[in-house]
């Protein structure tokens, strides 16, 4: 099964080699699956391929998110990525799609469009990353309130904050509603 595992993983790699050519940034294999490095504009093209040629069968979407290499110790291609995380069930292995996203537009195309799980997912890497997915139905924050300033898990936001959570609006349970009223 390993074995048959490994030579699906290396038909895949040499599919997306052929299919990309000098588009495909690097290629580089993990423990049990291939990581592909593109330009944004190149994602959606990628990820389609990989989901509707009738070989490769990526038909499942996993995950995903976004990614700061502000101070990451290698230099990058762009600040930031949006990663994705793909199986087939066909072949049995997965692949993830790192797509290179600029600092001065941090745009990339949507993939709701492809994998309907991608619509939340999005939603996610623009709240928190401030990273936005062009032609999302419904881009608006999902975790944060909808007048929240900045983007938190970006590597230059604050460590403690700026002072929002001060700001945040606390509930408090209503007495006589809980189960012990």
């Amino acid at each position: 099964m390993l074995i048959y595992q490994k030579e699906n993983r290396l038909s895949v790699a040499a599919k997306v080699e052929g299919f990309l050519g000098e588009k495909l940034l690097t290629k580089e294999e993990k423990t049990d699956y291939f990581q592909f490095s593109v330009k944004a504009a190149d994602a959606k093209t990628l990820i389609r391929f990989l989901k509707e040629d009738s070989e490769l069968g990526f038909t499942y979407f996993i995950d995903m998110c976004g990614a700061d290499y502000l101070k990451y110790p290698v230099a990058m291609p762009e600040r930031f990525a949006v990663i994705t995380t793909l199986i087939s069930p066909k072949l049995g292995v997965r692949v993830q799609v790192r797509a290179f996203v600029s600092d001065a537009e941090p745009r990339i195309a949507t993939l709701s469009d492809v994998f309907e799980g991608a619509n939340w997912t999005e939603r996610e890497a623009w709240d928190l990353y401030g990273i936005e997915f062009l032609g999302h139905p419904n881009l608006k924050r999902v975790l944060l309130p909808e007048d929240y300033e900045g983007y938190p898990l970006r590597k230059d936001y604050p460590q403690r904050g700026r002072g929002e959570r001060s700001s945040f609006p606390v509930y408090h349970a209503v007495p006589g509603t809980g189960p012990k009223d």
